[in-house]
């Protein structure tokens, strides 16, 4: 956290001068501390749910089994696949587009909303 910048940033937004020794930091520090747990939380959530989904697709048929070795090794290492199925480069490219849209779809109700 670089108060500096914040100090200038509160400054440029609101007209207040505030010092670098003002307590208020103290209510950043503890809010960027809340946020990271709650960060880290969600991710270890997130991680659960995947692990979860990506066991019912097996389960399902739609991913091939891997043995407990290569998950192992693959939560190890960070090694990209070596390579996608025709049906996982469509799901990529799917989801690419989807993406895509839905940023262009906020960007574009941000500029209306600041232009009200």
């Amino acid at each position: 956290m670089d108060q500096h910048k914040l100090r200038s940033h509160v400054f440029d937004k609101t007209g207040i001068k505030i010092d670098v020794d003002d307590p208020i930091f103290a209510l950043v520090a503890l809010n960027e501390a809340v946020l990271a747990e709650t960060v880290e939380r969600q991710l270890a959530m997130l991680d659960a749910a995947t692990q979860a989904l990506a066991a019912q697709a097996r389960a399902a048929g739609g991913l091939p089994e891997l043995p407990p070795a290569s998950l192992a090794s693959l939560a190890d290492k960070a090694t990209p696949a070596a390579g996608f199925t025709p049906r996982e480069w469509r799901l990529l490219g799917a989801a690419a587009i989807v993406s895509i849209a839905s940023a262009l779809l906020v960007l574009g109700g941000a500029a209306l909303l600041y232009k009200l």
